[in-house]
């Protein structure tokens, strides 16, 4: 009677960050500084929750890449550098999504483990799709032996299948040429096999064109579906249902057999049997539209910003700054800014300019802890007349796959100006750096005296002040291994000549 229930699929993947009004939680990569599970857990309940209060069921995330180069414009959603941390807290996320099984936590949902597998090890200017990414990174060629495939970029995905994770994306990079969605061995025999992901694997965005170069849909489906793709995700104004499905009878059972469409379905139906979806269990609970962006999640998403923060240089403990100072110069493009705070996949992919995302900017929590009266605000970092130290709050603008992809990590000249003209004034210069991922601080170390990377702390500013201000000490740790030039990147610990400007895990505290 409710004949075949469907999916309803957001890309949440910092927060179900797409929908105004939602707590926007710091990107992966500083949810890897925290190393905290317990708190990554906490956090995918919550998302759950959100998801739930829009009526969303299936979360594109988490991803758990081992992010290898900081050039790619992917990092930021990826956890970190080694398989352990990245299988360790995209576990936690997994579970605080989906409840201890599929099914069985307050909010019938499902998580998305992606992009199996080796995305993570693309190696830079490999990328050849003329009409998109020509010789960058993402979407490239992940050009590695089997032994570091699995011991590296398949060992997270371990993780994420015991904790019942309910999806797998398939990656639209390459392992030594050949794309993930055409590749069986993967798929099927490693994923669905060795590890026994008992699941349904989605293809990526239009990944299903991703499989065989220049053939025809026809023969994209079919190498698609037999390397193991369970599920499509389509652009909507390419194909109509109709047309799938008479693609599909097509093809069935000349081309796929009548097996494998059947294990692709039953993948898929036993994991909505699971949610509940068929016997009404499942269905969305519109008393959750009270939570979302509620005061309990945004104390969670403080929390997070709090752990996230890694405190890289501080000369002369000028940090904490006093609640008691007379006066503060505050700076920078991104102290007053909630769109460059949260970063891509806000509000719309590549993240929307603009304050359509609900939070508190860095410039209005440090307003609320020392009054408006002992903040004075100017962009370009001038007119400090009175103040005894600067915040400079600097960085990446927003940006999402691809469009991230970055063959110089500097500091941009004008944010430099910024701090200079902080420093030229004569006052203690603090910097928080808004990234998503380690950046050149060869130039602009010698002009602060502390230095924080707050990464991509999203809609909860508050976090940042605490910390400032000594509410709570520093306790994150480099998820990513900080280079000191670009001629170190790739820099990652374990390498055979290792010498980055931090190590992966430093961190400094009060």
């Amino acid at each position: 009677p409710l004949k075949i229930p469907a999916f309803y699929a957001i890309d949440a993947v910092h927060g179900n960050a797409e929908i105004p009004g939602a707590v926007v939680f710091p990107h992966n990569i500083g949810l890897g500084a925290t190393n905290d599970p317990a708190l990554v857990e906490k956090v995918g309940q919550i998302v759950a929750q959100e998801l739930g209060a829009v009526g969303m069921d299936f979360a594109f995330g988490p991803m758990v890449a081992v992010s290898l180069d900081d050039r790619w414009g992917r990092e930021d959603e990826t956890f970190g550098e080694t398989p352990d941390l990245t299988g360790s807290l995209g576990a936690a996320l997994i579970r605080g999504l989906q409840g201890p099984t599929i099914g069985s936590g307050p909010v019938h949902a499902i998580a998305c483990a992606k992009h199996f597998a080796g995305d993570g090890a693309v190696k830079w200017g490999t990328a050849n799709e003329a009409d998109i990414n020509p010789g960058k990174i993402d979407r490239g060629d992940a050009q590695i032996d089997t032994g570091t495939m699995m011991a590296v970029h398949v060992k997270p995905y371990v993780s994420a299948v015991a904790a019942g994770v309910g999806s797998v994306m398939a990656t639209v990079s390459m392992w030594n040429g050949l794309r993930g969605h055409a590749d069986k061995a993967l798929l099927t025999d490693t994923l669905k096999g060795t590890l026994g992901f008992k699941g349904f694997v989605i293809s990526d965005y239009d990944g299903i064109d991703e499989t065989v170069a220049g053939a025809t849909p026809e023969d994209k489906l079919t190498t698609g579906m037999n390397a193991g793709i369970d599920m499509q995700m389509l652009s909507g104004s390419r194909r109509t249902t109709a047309a799938q499905i008479a693609l599909v009878k097509s093809l069935v059972p000349a081309r796929v057999t009548q097996a494998r469409l059947d294990d692709a379905v039953s993948r898929i139906l036993l994991t909505k049997c699971m949610m509940g979806l068929f016997d009404g269990t499942g269905k969305a609970d519109r008393t959750l539209t009270t939570q979302a962006g509620s005061p309990d999640h945004r104390a969670v998403g403080r929390q997070a910003v709090r752990e996230s923060l890694v405190l890289l240089k501080n000369d002369g403990n000028v940090l904490p700054l006093p609640k008691t100072v007379a006066k503060v110069l505050l700076g920078g493009k991104s102290a007053d800014n909630i769109a460059n705070q949260c970063g891509g996949w806000t509000i719309s992919w590549q993240g929307e300019k603009g304050n359509l995302a609900v939070g508190t900017t860095v410039r209005k929590a440090i307003e609320d802890v020392l009054t408006p009266a002992k903040v004075t605000f100017s962009m370009a970092g001038t007119g400090g007349a009175g103040a005894a130290v600067g915040i400079a709050v600097i960085g990446e603008t927003p940006y999402a796959e691809w469009e991230g992809d970055k063959a110089d990590l500097s500091i941009d000249p004008a944010d430099l100006a910024v701090v200079q003209a902080m420093k030229t004034a004569g006052l203690k210069v603090v910097v928080v750096l808004i990234s998503g991922r380690p950046m050149l601080l060869d130039k602009l170390s010698p002009l602060a005296d502390a230095i924080i990377a707050a990464w991509l702390p999203g809609t909860e500013g508050e976090g940042i002040a605490d910390v400032l201000f000594g509410d709570a000490k520093p306790t994150g740790k480099l998820p990513q291994s900080w280079p000191r030039t670009m001629a170190q990147i790739p820099i990652n610990v374990g390498d055979a000549t290792y010498d980055p400007l931090f190590a992966y895990g430093y961190g400094l505290t009060y």
